[in-house]
């Protein structure tokens, strides 16, 4: 399995929009994001922290995205 990649929120949010995610709502620093087909997840971003390796392993998983499908967006 490829290793995760070490990245901040907002760059998490930016390629789940590119992947066909739409922002539903933010409630502070967390972002509520939601695919047309139903997937969800919820992001944190807090100003270029990193997000942590099973934060981001949590966000795939909800997002039903494997870790290479991840890396070209």
């Amino acid at each position: 399995m490829p290793k995760l990649p070490r990245i901040a929120g907002k760059e998490v949010v930016r390629r789940l929009k590119v992947a066909g995610f739409v922002v539903l709502r933010i409630k502070g620093s967390h972002h509520f994001m939601q695919h047309p087909d139903g997937r969800a997840t919820v992001v944190s971003v807090h100003a270029n922290e990193i997000i942590g390796p099973g934060l981001m392993n949590k966000i795939l998983s909800d997002c039903e995205m494997p870790v290479d499908d991840f890396e070209r967006l």
